[in-house]
């Protein structure tokens, strides 16, 4: 697909496909062709390579005891016929629903056609024939069928209900067809068809409303696209089907891995046309991690090698397609107020139980903790602090250091005594400029004589104070050294190793991106957690420089030094690490996705709590050296520390960098392969 733009959403592994519900009229092929053909030009105008449309369109589901009129026949195979010659002008493959007489008997067919060619039919398999539906008084299921080819519009194609298009160029894009009941039956074909390859799960649908019915199909098709880890295009009967006895909503809905893409008006007297942006590599990447679904492959590979393929050039766009799906900006974090809080909630509770769960196992009952007042020993004291309620215990059983160095900063020390008070917690200072100044003595190096020589040796020595006097207090206190390091760090190797804040006896952090840890505590202040002197300091913590203050700055009021700077912004590492963590993305696919997250200020939502003078943008070539340098970071020069981290708790699906969880990796590898693919895929404007 590299012969595609950068710009074309189907470069990417994404695939725009539609949904339709055209108006029709009961018995009335001529007129319900018009109509289809219609819609199918406005999809194909749009950039979708799929289009789907309702069960029977062409000649309406309701048409009862006129489906064996040799009149209403006829006038459906013209149609069927107008429907073929006419697609080879337009550029999507047509998924039209139709009565066909084959083998002396009447299928409903949903039928695949494209550019002039009929692919395969798919006849119903499961036919209804309770409370208001009689199916069988017309119609034969899929199972009766005496062969696996029939003829429509002259051409002799591939019948049956086991048939898988796959696109020849477009990969992962391979669909299947089933009408209807066949989505509502406990093993339905699509499940197969899913476990067999297929990702884009298609179903044509009457399906006349009720009270209820329309929430009950929105679960339906999203929780067969959870299960399936596929797509679900469901397209249901609408407008012009007979009320003799029966009402028509015609709902439209695309569906993903247990998410709603789309969904069309209800009850509309216009066509609708809905279309989405499926995400292809998603489904495969999730597919590929998942083994249990390769276990029911291999359950079910009697029925599954009899599945046929049919092969599909999709006719895909050659110019820019633009992406119209949103990605969040921040993976981690909902933009949904309620969700986020929910998250925050759910996220707070697991750390708790991590660090209780420890405590009690090792019959402990005080930790020990380093608090710089920054974010992630902000968050840690939290933790700690709501673990010793849940516990039973006092505060004061948590027992805080601010371990000033030489450029910690006088809002980060006032900031850190503030929290502490105001936690209730057992509060203490060590300056560490006397250990630190000695050991850099002890070094021959210049800073222990005041010369400005601030290099990473000058760095670690004061974390590595910092961390040595923790677990020495821990010794003395018969205590556990809680971790404050977050799951981005991690990540970029943003922490000393050894002794130094990549250790601990119990990491708390070590699952939660910078980007939550932001929430986490902006959640503590808005559900007032600890009352408003907490709240207050906490506001300011939110407000200060990302730093490890271990360089002096010019002004000592505030951090000297930003992380930032180094390691680029956590909001767009935090993004690329989510891609490239959870799903194992290529660079240029992630580098395309951040750009249409970041690119525009004004493209999708945001989160409440970013001001709108803090709602930062990122051109293509920034994005392209900040993730050029986290995959420099994350796959070459930084695994050795993840390789031992300590005991830390799985907070999210976005994963954990533990080596007893989500990620093993060589601490030896190189980053070439994936650097060499940025620089070659990427343009640098």
């Amino acid at each position: 697909m590299h012969d595609l733009p950068f710009d074309s959403l189907y470069r990417h592994g994404f695939a725009r496909v539609a949904v339709a519900v055209p108006r029709i009229r009961v018995a009335d092929p001529a007129y319900n062709v018009i109509e289809t053909l219609e819609s199918a030009q406005q999809a194909a105008a749009a950039g979708a390579v799929l289009t789907v449309f309702p069960e029977l369109g062409l000649s309406s589901y309701t048409a009862d005891d006129l489906f064996h009129q040799d009149a209403l026949d006829a006038a459906v195979t013209d149609a069927l016929q107008q429907v073929v010659t006419e697609s080879a002008d337009i550029d999507t493959v047509l998924i039209v629903g139709a009565p066909v007489r084959a083998q002396g008997r009447l299928f409903n067919c949903a039928i695949a056609v494209s550019r002039g060619v009929v692919l395969g039919a798919a006849p119903k398999s499961y036919l209804p024939n309770y409370r208001e539906f009689y199916e069988k008084r017309q119609f034969a299921a899929a199972r009766e069928a005496v062969d696996d080819h029939i003829t429509i519009a002259g051409q002799r194609v591939p019948f049956g209900a086991e048939l898988l298009f796959t696109a020849t160029n477009l990969a992962d894009f391979v669909f299947h067809l089933e009408i209807c009941e066949d989505g509502w039956v406990p093993l339905p074909p699509s499940g197969y068809a899913a476990l067999a390859g297929a990702t884009v799960l298609v179903n044509l649908s009457a399906s006349n409303i009720v009270i209820g019915k329309a929430d009950y199909r929105r679960a339906l098709c999203t929780s067969h696209s959870a299960r399936y880890l596929s797509a679900y295009l469901y397209s249901a009967a609408g407008h012009g089907e007979s009320t003799t006895d029966m009402a028509w909503d015609g709902q439209a809905l695309v569906c993903e891995n247990g998410e709603l893409l789309a969904e069309g008006e209800r009850f509309a007297d216009h066509p609708q046309l809905v279309t989405a942006d499926l995400d292809l590599r998603r489904l495969t990447a999730d597919r590929l991690r998942t083994t249990s679904f390769a276990d029911t492959v291999h359950d079910h590979r009697e029925r599954l090698a009899r599945m046929r393929r049919v092969p599909v050039e999709l006719p895909i766009p050659g110019g820019a397609v633009a992406l119209r799906r949103e990605f969040p900006r921040f993976p981690y974090v909902p933009t949904d107020p309620a969700a986020r809080n929910e998250r925050c909630a759910e996220v707070h509770h697991i750390q708790v139980e991590g660090l209780s769960t420890r405590l009690r196992a090792t019959g402990t009952q005080r930790v020990v903790i380093g608090v710089s007042g920054g974010l992630d020993s902000t968050q840690a004291l939290i933790v700690a602090a709501k673990t010793m309620d849940r516990l039973g215990l006092p505060r004061t059983n948590v027992l805080a250091y601010t371990m000033p160095g030489f450029a910690t900063s006088t809002r980060t020390r006032t900031d850190a005594h503030r929290l502490m008070d105001a936690l209730g917690v057992t509060a203490q200072e060590i300056d560490i400029r006397p250990s630190a100044t000695q050991m850099l003595r002890d070094l021959h190096h210049p800073a222990a004589d005041g010369a400005p020589q601030y290099d990473i040796t000058y760095e670690n020595v004061q974390a590595g104070e910092r961390t040595s006097h923790l677990f020495r207090l821990a010794n003395q206190n018969h205590a556990l050294v809680v971790g404050t390091g977050d799951l981005s760090e991690l990540a970029l190797g943003w922490c000393t190793f050894g002794v130094g804040d990549h250790m601990a006896h119990y990491g708390v952090n070590a699952s939660v991106p910078k980007t939550l840890i932001k929430y986490l505590i902006a959640w503590a202040v808005d559900t007032d957690q600890f009352g408003p002197e907490a709240g207050a300091v906490l506001k300011s913590i939110l407000r200060t420089e990302i730093s490890p203050e271990l360089i002096p700055g010019a002004d000592t009021s505030g951090p000297g030094q930003s992380s930032e700077a180094t390691v680029g912004p956590y909001e767009l590492q935090d993004f690329h690490l989510y891609y490239l963590l959870r799903f194992g993305y290529r660079p240029s696919r992630i580098a395309y996705m951040a750009r249409h997250a970041w690119s525009d200020p004004a493209r999708g939502s945001w989160p409440d709590l970013i001001p709108i003078d803090q709602r930062n943008t990122y051109d293509l070539p920034v994005i392209k050296h900040w993730l050029a340098e986290f995959l420099r970071r994350f796959i070459q020069t930084s695994q050795f520390k993840r390789s031992t981290l300590p005991n830390a708790p799985k907070v999210g699906s976005g994963g954990s960098l533990s080596p007893r969880g989500d990620w093993r990796a060589p601490s030896d590898a190189s980053a070439a392969a994936w650097l060499d693919e940025l620089a070659r895929n990427v343009p640098d404007v």
